[in-house]
């Protein structure tokens, strides 16, 4: 297709694609998604070889979070049966972080719920980051508390911090259809706050809330206007006693287009397959490895996830290696988390509004067969019930 090799031409020349030939390939059809696989896979062999980067989640505080946001298990007012327990103490986590690290996990995330840290919380957290990194040499740290305040992202990275997550979800258009309690705008500043500090800054998207191809595509270019250096990229998990039950959007075939488009507006970004890759891939995991070059390993944060000797053995098995702690993730052009915007042609795109490349509004898509409602695999949503905050063995 000219599309595809319009889009391997730009992603090899860290040049971004117009909006039409984003949106051109969520349009493709499902006879043609080895083709967009395969091409997106060009693009992620140039910038990242075929390592795969493991990243452990640790829910330092699981539930009772006053926001409302309509995905969340742990939302105010959410009727989930997950784990609900308060703040870990430091060696309870750094525990729990060693299992991921054994496991083969080079980066550990520190996810607490709840609207933001206190500065007590800050200072909690600070400590945990410390006895993390003095049993586990080499290992990376992402925290994920929330919204910023000024000046904690800059106590993050003193205590040792390397990265901060905060996801803005979905498109700015649509972000008030799914949270009430704190605007689109307050998770930009957190990334913007993050990323002023010296912390690479890490921020991706759900899909199957019931957003639109225009949404996908518009929240996918705002994560590459932030100069996000990781994209999770999530899939919902519809738990029952959430406002997103019922949506069951995604088939395999569908997350893997989604996958393919941000692989190609982020090109030299590190995408990540995060919750929900085994509700919606299901056995085509392998497949998205060829577009996506890091997982998460074993469990999330309210739900549980294959083993993970499975996560391992399917990385090897699909001719995958395990990126290990002494080889950077990042291409050597984005590895200085303070550099400046290069201008056009780089990894940043030109500037508000605007977008490097040529239009490609007169490229033919063909258009996607009309796809039956996916089946409720409610049987595939396991509620978390062991590692941190339960005296069970963690999966990894």
């Amino acid at each position: 297709m000219d599309l595809l090799n319009t889009l391997v031409e730009k992603g090899l020349r860290r040049e971004l694609p117009s909006r039409e030939e984003a949106l051109a390939v969520l349009a493709t059809s499902d006879d043609d998604l080895l083709d967009v696989v395969a091409a997106a896979g060009k693009v992620r062999r140039q910038w990242f070889g075929r390592r795969v980067k493991l990243n452990y989640l640790v829910n330092l505080k699981s539930g009772l979070c006053p926001e409302d946001c309509s995905y969340c298990s742990q939302r105010l007012g959410s009727k989930a049966e997950i784990l609900k327990y308060t703040w870990l103490k430091p060696d309870e986590a750094s525990q729990a972080a060693a299992a991921g690290v054994a496991g083969g996990a080079k980066r550990v995330c520190l996810v607490a719920s709840g609207r933001g840290p206190t500065d007590r919380d800050v200072d909690r957290v600070g400590k945990t980051i410390e006895a993390i990194k003095e049993q586990n040499e080499g290992v990376e740290v992402c925290a994920c508390l929330g919204l910023l305040s000024d000046g904690q992202a800059e106590r993050l990275r003193e205590a040792g911090a390397d990265a901060y997550n905060h996801n803005l979800n979905t498109s700015e258009g649509t972000y008030g259809d799914i949270t009430t309690t704190h605007t689109y705008a307050d998770r930009v500043d957190t990334v913007q706050k993050a990323h002023a500090a010296g912390l690479s800054a890490c921020s991706g998207l759900i899909a199957g809330m019931g957003e639109s191809d225009e949404d996908l595509v518009d929240v996918v270019y705002a994560l590459r206007e932030l100069g996000s250096d990781s994209v999770p990229v999530n899939f919902l998990i519809p738990f029952e006693g959430t406002p997103l039950a019922k949506e069951w959007n995604l088939t395999p075939q569908r997350c893997l287009r989604i996958l393919a488009m941000v692989r190609f507006v982020c090109p030299d970004v590190e995408v990540r397959i995060a919750g929900g890759r085994e509700v919606h891939l299901r056995s085509m995991q392998p497949l998205a490895l060829h577009i996506a070059n890091s997982i998460f390993l074993g469990d999330y944060l309210t739900s549980e996830g294959q083993a993970g000797k499975t996560d391992l053995d399917m990385i090897a098995d699909a001719g995958f290696e395990v990126e290990g702690t002494g080889t950077p993730t990042l291409p050597a052009h984005r590895v200085d988390v303070e550099r400046e915007a290069e201008g056009c042609g780089t990894g940043s795109s030109c500037g508000s509004g605007s977008v490097c490349g040529s239009s490609a509004a007169d490229v033919p898509a063909e258009p996607a067969a009309t796809a039956e409602v996916p089946e409720a695999r409610t049987d595939l949503v396991a509620v978390r019930r062991r590692g941190a905050g339960t005296d069970l063995a963690p999966n990894a």
